[in-house]
C-alpha cells in the first residue's frame, strides 16, 4: 500500500506542478481570463483525480458503486461552463485534462528511467 500512496502523491505533485506552470503560461500567452477559466478545470481535475485515488484505495473485491460521483464533477463542470457567458468550455476542459498529462508524464519517467523510481 506504501506504493501506492507514493504513487498517489508523485501524481498529485506532478498535476500542480503543471497546473502553474500552464497557468502561469496560459496568463502571460493569453489573458488572465482563459487563464483563470483553465485553473477552474485544473482545479476540478485535481478533486477528480482525488476522487478516483479514494474509490481505488476502497476496493477490496465489492462491487462497485452503480453511481460515481467523478463523472458527475466533470458532467456539472461543463454544463456550467456552458450556462454561464464569462467561462469558456475549451480551456476549462483542457485544465481537467491536465491529470492525465501527469499521468503520462509519469509512465514516460518510469519506463524511460526505471532507476528513477
Amino acid at each position: 500500500m506504501q506504493d501506492y500512496y507514493d504513487l498517489q502523491n508523485q501524481l498529485l505533485l506532478v498535476t500542480l506542478a503543471m497546473t502553474a506552470i500552464i497557468f502561469m503560461s496560459t496568463w502571460w500567452g493569453y489573458s488572465l481570463n482563459m487563464a483563470l477559466n483553465y485553473l477552474l478545470g485544473a482545479i476540478a481535475g485535481v478533486v477528480y483525480l482525488r476522487m478516483l485515488a479514494r474509490d481505488v484505495g476502497k476496493i477490496n473485491g465489492s462491487a462497485p458503486p452503480l453511481i460515481s460521483g467523478r463523472l458527475g464533477l466533470f458532467v456539472g463542470l461543463m454544463i456550467l461552463a456552458t450556462q454561464l457567458n464569462q467561462l469558456q468550455i475549451i480551456p476549462i476542459f483542457l485544465g481537467f485534462l491536465t491529470y492525465k498529462a501527469a499521468i503520462i508524464v509519469y509512465v514516460l519517467r518510469t519506463t524511460l528511467l526505471p532507476e528513477s523510481k
